[in-house]
C-alpha cells in the first residue's frame, strides 16, 4: 500500500489530507506518511 500511495502522491493523484486518512485507517504508518510527503517536498526543492 505504501508504494502505491507514494506513486499516487508523486503524480498528484492523492493529497496530504487523503494520505493522513490512510494513516488513521491503519493502511500506512505515520512514518511512512512523513516519508512520502517529505520525499516529494525535497524533489520540488531541487527543481
Amino acid at each position: 500500500m505504501y508504494e502505491i500511495l507514494k506513486q499516487r502522491y508523486e503524480r498528484n493523484f492523492v493529497r496530504k489530507d487523503q494520505l493522513q486518512r490512510y494513516v488513521i485507517l491503519g493502511k500506512i504508518t505515520q512514518q511512512q506518511y512523513l516519508d512520502i510527503v517529505e520525499e516529494k517536498h525535497e524533489v520540488e526543492k531541487d527543481v
